[in-house]
């Protein structure tokens, strides 16, 4: 039933999150969008890449470029947007707890709720791990891209998934040295077009590798690295010192369950998507079914699919409250749907639109 005095509540300013606020408020649903940091658009400013895909997929397009689109649709839309605001807790009957710039706090009933809290990055541990110099890949972005500093001169970059290799190509971009990529795997885990152009830049590539060890006196100077067998144990005499200043980590992602976990959404385990996430159904809709989960806090995949999410979780939330008729809901969300699948093509895609259909059957016999 529509109820204008609850308004749609989105947690997190990302893609996700952005695009879901977008199509509630094009439907004229009342949304409210929260998100800790002092700027909205999330991992979008950081990324300087172009996207890739077709033309609907903003193939062509910078990440910058993209959050500055959908900043600017939401600014005209009027979209109450609440930065610096943190979501604390979230009692049943969807009562929000916020706290606002650290200094006020306010609850807020929410008509519908969509989760956009992204994914944290994996540590790996490892003797001197603690040494200045060792951060997650995720770090050396935000540096780079969005406080213009050289994390370091030359760089280890342990993991070769599409963070690791589009990070390190960024770091040369920003005049760093990449010393290698190494992934414990024994093949590569980024998609070709981003793993090629550190490769032609003259990047070494090592499969079935691990780092040992970070060295030096008050910060990193040295890596260890080693060969490993089919155990992921630690290979003797196969051991390399690379003589660098800074080791990234882009050891994967995991999902942001927090807040689903207080909205008592079932939780499941798909490893491919990044571990424990919530459950959720075609339409993003969790086993709570006035809350929804979109982009990687729904499992770890593309800021593209994110926002594909993001859209269908924001249609289906407003034809809920009744602010969009069936016939309107059905040809958005079969269009939303068509692009999402032609977003997980290729083998790596295929891959994760396999994990997207376990969850919606474990969702179903839940």
């Amino acid at each position: 039933m529509r109820n204008d005095e609850k308004p749609a509540i989105v947690v997190g300013a990302g893609p996700a999150g952005l695009c879901a606020a977008i199509e509630l408020k094009k439907a004229g649903a009342p949304v409210v969008l929260m998100d800790e940091n002092a700027k909205p658009g999330g991992q979008l400013f950081k990324q300087i890449h172009k996207f890739f895909g077709s033309q609907e997929h903003k193939a062509g397009i910078r990440g910058f470029d993209i959050g500055k689109e959908l900043l600017a649709e939401s600014l005209r839309l009027g979209i109450d947007v609440r930065l610096k605001t943190e979501v604390v807790g979230i009692e049943l009957g969807l009562k929000v707890w916020a706290v606002e710039d650290r200094t006020k706090s306010y609850t807020l009933d929410a008509g519908k709720l969509i989760l956009a809290t992204g994914a944290t990055e994996n540590a790996l541990s490892f003797p001197g791990w603690t040494l200045p110099g060792v951060m997650t890949a995720g770090c050396a972005q935000t540096l780079i891209n969005v406080h213009r500093v050289l994390p370091g001169k030359r760089i280890l970059m342990v993991g070769s998934g599409n963070v690791g290799v589009i990070v390190a190509y960024q770091l040369m971009q920003a005049g760093a040295q990449v010393a290698a990529v190494i992934e414990a795997l024994p093949r590569l885990g980024g998609y070709g077009v981003h793993t090629a152009k550190v490769r032609r830049a003259g990047v070494p590539f090592y499969c079935s590798t691990t780092i040992i060890r970070a060295e030096g006196a008050e910060s990193v100077e040295r890596a260890v690295i080693a060969s490993i067998d089919a155990k992921f144990q630690p290979i003797p005499g196969t051991e390399q010192i690379l003589d660098v200043d800074t080791i990234c980590l882009a050891v994967g992602l995991t999902p942001s369950i927090e807040l689903s976990c207080l909205a008592e959404c079932k939780q499941i385990y798909i490893p491919e998507l990044g571990g424990n996430m919530p459950a959720h159904d075609e339409y993003m809709r969790s086993s709570n079914q006035s809350v929804y989960v979109v982009g990687d806090i729904a499992g770890v995949e593309e800021a593209s699919t994110a926002m594909e999410e993001g859209r269908l979780a924001g249609i289906h939330a407003a034809w809920a409250m009744g602010y969009m008729d069936d016939q309107t809901m059905k040809i958005k969300t079969d269009e939303t749907r068509g692009r999402l699948q032609a977003l997980r093509q290729g083998i790596f895609g295929q891959k994760r639109f396999a994990a997207k259909e376990r969850i919606l059957a474990m969702r179903k016999d839940a």
